[in-house]
């Protein structure tokens, strides 16, 4: 990956952290995002994966469409 579309990656990501109100709700505590990345990680690995996907897909999809959630 070139370092211009790197870096579109990494503001794009950073910017769904922020769409989802993870830094307002954890008062900007990176370690607890972090944390919630990782926990996240381990699910993905685990036996419910689809089930998982599924889920956050449908609650994605809903908050990329709705104008009030910002």
């Amino acid at each position: 990956m070139k370092r211009r579309e790197r870096t579109r990656q990494l503001i794009e990501l950073g910017g769904l952290v922020v769409k989802a109100d993870l830094v307002e709700l954890t008062e900007d505590d990176r370690a607890v995002i972090l944390g919630l990345l990782v926990e996240a990680a381990a699910r993905l690995r685990g036996e419910d994966r689809d089930q998982a996907l599924t889920l956050w897909r449908r609650r994605g999809v809903r908050a990329f469409s709705d104008p009030l959630e910002s």
